[in-house]
């Protein structure tokens, strides 16, 4: 056996990547190599809204350092070769590995606009963004978008799910006028009801974000490749100096892809969290299992811990994620801040049962949504806006899977006395 035969490589040193290598140090036995390609020390992503926003220092999103006996190494892997069980990279290191793991993450999606790319220029200048033009993903993001924000008179933020619901709240605690276009119904459709949306939308008014749905922008205006505007569906001009595209992730499967792994929207796993190559796994944002790419926190995590077992022998196997995704808004004059959760199912299917609280003065809304099986009602979706004392009680309930003891209207007035699960 050679020294490179009992060594774990892992490609990506987000948070996916950092937790999976604490636990493989944590339980021993395998030499640990963490290949990061940002430059920035390893961070928490949830905590990049509340950096732009001003709140806390970039350090204090950093995690926690890794042990000594895991080595980091700022390189950028470019190929596998997994004949040879290597991985090459950019600055022509050949590392040999006894098992690989693909933790590259995703990418930020940008639109097919008109205006947003230079045809008439060649190479890798022609995919350059024009000044003023960001995604919102990564830390070095967060730099250039606070660098740009000194005599910034407006700024558009485009999507608004919950990367560009975070980049408009946090642009507009920075006291920059902020307008958000969102292409669908309502904001955060994949996590709120229209209802919930519609309060949403109300507190981030108060924060002083113009929100537009069901707005499609078309084109980036610019002028000498500095943005000036948008342009939307309708012919309407939106003047900005600052234009944040945050309308979704794609996972980054380019190089599992070219080495032969199968991929689909992510790379496939099993519940192993294993590709088709036994000698290489994949986890967080870049997985699919089971047909989901996850694209969160806590399943990255969750995902991390059981890989961590596998690859040191111990029996261990990842059957999905339940997902609870949290978002807390700050307080406006008139009222406090905003908290928002939801799980499980949000849209009942017809034969569901669904109880609500509602308080639109207040700004609070409950729901949550009930399906019935031969052993009783389940509880198997919620969504909460408000007052979330509940939450924690609900999540539990949920979590556990188990059939309801009472009345679903008492999940919805009993106050929690334990945590309110992961964020995003």
């Amino acid at each position: 056996m050679t020294a490179t035969d009992s060594r774990v490589v892992v490609v990506g040193a987000g948070m996916a990547g950092h937790r999976l290598a604490q636990q493989l140090a944590l339980h021993g036995g395998r030499e640990v190599l963490l290949l990061a390609e940002e430059e920035h020390r390893p961070y928490n992503r949830v905590l990049l809204a509340e950096v732009l926003a001003g709140r806390y220092a970039p350090e204090i999103a950093e995690l926690a350092a890794l042990p000594a006996t895991v080595e980091r190494r700022r390189a950028r892997a470019v190929r596998i070769d997994r004949e040879q069980r290597r991985v090459l990279c950019d600055d022509g290191a050949e590392l040999g590995y006894g098992d690989l793991v693909l933790a590259t993450g995703s990418n930020p999606v940008l639109p097919p606009l008109r205006g947003l790319f230079d045809d008439s220029l060649a190479g890798r200048e022609r995919h350059e963004l024009p000044a003023g033009v960001f995604a919102f993903r990564t830390m070095a993001d967060c730099a250039d978008i606070d660098a740009r924000l000194p005599g910034t008179r407006q700024a558009v933020v485009v999507g608004g799910g919950l990367l560009g619901v975070s980049a408009a709240r946090a642009l507009a605690a920075r006291g920059i006028p902020v307008v958000l276009a969102h292409q669908g119904e309502h904001l955060l459709e994949r996590h709120l009801d229209p209802e919930a949306g519609e309060l949403l939308r109300a507190h981030l008014t108060e924060l002083g974000v113009e929100v537009h749905t069901e707005c499609r922008v078309r084109s980036v205006l610019t002028t000498d490749r500095a943005v000036t505007g948008v342009e939307l569906a309708d012919g309407f001009r939106l003047e900005a100096d600052l234009l944040v595209i945050a309308v979704g992730v794609r996972p980054r499967t380019g190089l599992a892809q070219a080495a032969g792994i199968k991929v689909r929207r992510g790379v496939l796993v099993d519940d192993l969290l294993r590709t088709d190559d036994p000698h290489i796994h994949a986890l967080g944002d870049c997985a699919e299992h089971d047909g989901t790419v996850y694209g969160l926190a806590g399943p990255a995590f969750e995902q991390a811990d059981v890989l961590a077992q596998v690859l040191t022998g111990r029996p261990a196997v990842y059957r999905g994620s339940r997902l609870l995704t949290r978002l807390t808004l700050a307080a406006t004059p008139a009222r406090g801040p905003l908290d928002i959760a939801a799980f499980g199912v949000t849209s009942p299917s017809p034969e569901d049962r669904v109880v609500r609280l509602a308080d639109a003065g207040r700004g609070s809304y409950r729901k949550v949504i009930v399906r019935r099986d031969e052993t009783g009602d389940r509880l198997v979706g919620g969504v909460l806006l408000g007052d979330l004392d509940t939450v924690g009680q609900l999540a539990h309930t949920w979590e556990g899977d188990e059939a309801l003891s009472a009345h679903p209207l008492h999940l919805l007035t009993t106050r929690s006395t334990t945590p309110g699960g992961p964020s995003r």
